[in-house]
């Protein structure tokens, strides 16, 4: 897919979600999942007078995001590192406080449409699925050496896989005759071990079984749940953080932090609530948004996407 095709999910309406808060000459938004640069490159065309903070563990994606922004120059600061890191890049940056940040939880065009990573199951290429391949377990490490109970859970908890421990029992048998290496392999193996009901609905059979893999070989769940709360806190009052999620677990996590910090905390039946009780957080969206039909008819990736957003309204006390 060339860069100027590549349309970033929902781009118009997180634009205008974080827009209130990046008018102001200086303001700092931060793009905690760069890939393509698609978001990063209309913020820094719609707000003129703001700076942008890009991070990826991608090398390649940094490596052509950059091309992508150099016309933006000292505007745009790309960053090697894991959006956990988020505090610590701010630091390095000697940037106190940010306005917006942006969270595109997918994995990349890039990273789909580069046969050779692995993450698409609709080609055959090597079982890797590290985002950042310089560090870490592929996934081909994950199918052959994790103990079968660990496999189960995985599926069942990051694939939401009904059908976990027929899919396992049949990767340990094969496993054991030879290690799994390619794709095409795992998808023929989900294909062979699920009842026919289950091969009827929801797309791809062999969908969640990759999901719950990338999952688990890029530790995003637990990333994530570091990840979100620690943007939360590098927000300024008047501060905006918008979410996209493409998956339940990832939705649910987003929306539990956000509800956590919009609820009222104070012990019932006090006349004056103590500011440290008040809110931190004012819910931007009702629920989750979805996109709309133009939306998907423009990148049908935006299909599962559910954006939400909240805004930073006091300090933390206590």
């Amino acid at each position: 897919m060339s860069q100027s095709r590549h349309v970033p999910v929902m781009l118009q309406r997180c634009l205008d979600l974080l827009a209130p808060a990046l008018t102001e000459p200086g303001a700092v938004v931060v793009d905690c999942t760069l890939g393509l640069g698609g978001h990063s490159e209309a913020f820094l065309e719609r707000f003129p007078e703001a700076r942008l903070v890009a991070l990826d563990r991608d090398k390649e994606a940094l490596r052509l995001s950059g091309e992508r922004l150099a016309p933006y120059g000292e505007r745009a600061a790309l960053v090697h590192a894991v959006y956990d890191e988020l505090p610590d890049v701010l630091d390095r940056l000697g940037i106190p406080r940010v306005q917006g940040v942006l969270f595109d939880l997918g994995v990349s065009s890039m990273q789909l449409d580069e046969a050779d990573r692995g993450f698409a199951y609709a080609q055959d290429a090597p079982l890797d699925m590290r985002m950042d391949q310089t560090t870490g377990m592929s996934a081909a490490e994950v199918l052959n050496t994790y103990p079968p109970g660990e496999l189960v859970r995985i599926l069942r908890a990051y694939g939401e896989e009904k059908q976990a421990k027929r899919i396992v029992s049949a990767v340990v048998r094969e496993r054991e005759k030879e290690p799994f290496s390619n794709s095409a392999r795992l998808v023929e193996l989900i294909r062979a071990a699920l009842p026919q009901a289950a091969k009827r609905t929801g797309g791809n059979p062999a969908k969640r079984t990759f999901q719950a893999l990338r999952i688990e070989v890029n530790g995003e769940l637990s990333v994530l749940e570091r990840a979100i709360p620690a943007a939360v806190e590098t927000l300024d009052v008047g501060g905006r953080i918008a979410v996209l999620s493409y998956q339940s677990l990832e939705d649910r996590l987003v929306k539990q932090v956000f509800a956590a910090g919009a609820a009222n905390t104070a012990p019932p039946g006090l006349p004056v609530v103590p500011e440290r009780y008040a809110p931190r957080l004012k819910l931007l969206t009702r629920g989750a948004e979805l996109p709309t039909e133009e939306e998907i008819a423009e990148n049908r990736r935006a299909a599962p996407a559910r954006l939400r957003g909240a805004q930073r309204i006091r300090e933390s006390i206590g």
